[in-house]
């Protein structure tokens, strides 16, 4: 692919560009000399006919391989002042050619030029006609559709901005509730906790409660025992 775009810009510097301006500099240096301009004439005849070619035959020219590497050497072998190839190309090829279909071309070019003409005076007067008035049709358009267009805009930033409001609402709203869930959660969590402290504070009096209990009979035991010792130490003595 690189290949081929660099061939391309080579067959248009040395094919039409350096022969353009090489034919400039004849013309305006050198007038007189008839023969170069008769060359440059043949050369810009060749490259005319094989332009026409190429536009009617360009489906078939991928079938050709590096062509456009042979167009480049053609081109440069038609204008180089050592081989000077137009000439002979012109003699042997075009020139016998053109001469024996030189009245049917020129009347087929005149037909079409007459034909063009008419096509040209008809559209002229057409557009001098009516050429007014499609401009201020066209104009009407123009301004109808940006009028539209201003609507449309109007209407799609009104609709933007009740989209949006109603989308704070809605944020606002759901911001509300999850604040009021979030309140009603401690809450409960809260009189969750108290309960269990209640209940663990239960247990612990449920607790001691009998602690207390069992230590006061104990003291008591202990009392009668006391009692009793000092009950049998006294029948002792007195026997």
């Amino acid at each position: 692919m690189l290949i081929e775009n660099l061939t391309r810009l080579l067959v248009i510097l040395f094919g039409y560009a350096y022969p353009a301006f090489d034919c400039f500099n004849m013309l305006e240096q050198h007038p007189g000399h008839t023969r170069q301009l008769q060359f440059w004439c043949k050369y810009w005849i060749i490259v005319a006919i094989l332009t026409v070619i190429e536009m009617l035959g360009d489906f078939l020219l991928p079938m050709f391989p590096m062509y456009n590497q042979t167009k480049l050497a053609f081109l440069v072998y038609l204008w180089h002042p050592k081989t000077e190839g137009a000439d002979a190309v012109y003699d042997t090829f075009m020139r016998p050619l053109l001469m024996q279909y030189e009245p049917d071309i020129e009347e087929r070019f005149r037909n079409l030029r007459l034909k063009f003409g008419r096509v040209l005076i008809y559209y002229l007067k057409n557009f001098t006609e009516k050429g007014p008035i499609l401009f201020m049709e066209v104009l009407r358009y123009v301004v109808s559709k940006a009028s539209s267009s201003t609507e449309a805009n109007k209407s799609v930033s009104s609709r933007s901005r009740w989209s949006f409001t109603n989308k704070t609402e809605e944020t606002s709203t759901k911001k509300k509730r999850e604040e009021n869930i979030s309140i009603k959660k401690k809450k409960e969590e809260n009189i969750s906790m108290k309960k269990k402290e209640e209940n663990i504070s239960m247990k612990k009096k449920e607790e001691t409660i009998p602690k207390s209990q069992e230590k006061q009979g104990l003291e008591r035991l202990e009392e009668i025992a006391e009692i009793l010792l000092a009950t049998s130490n006294e029948k002792h003595r007195r026997t």
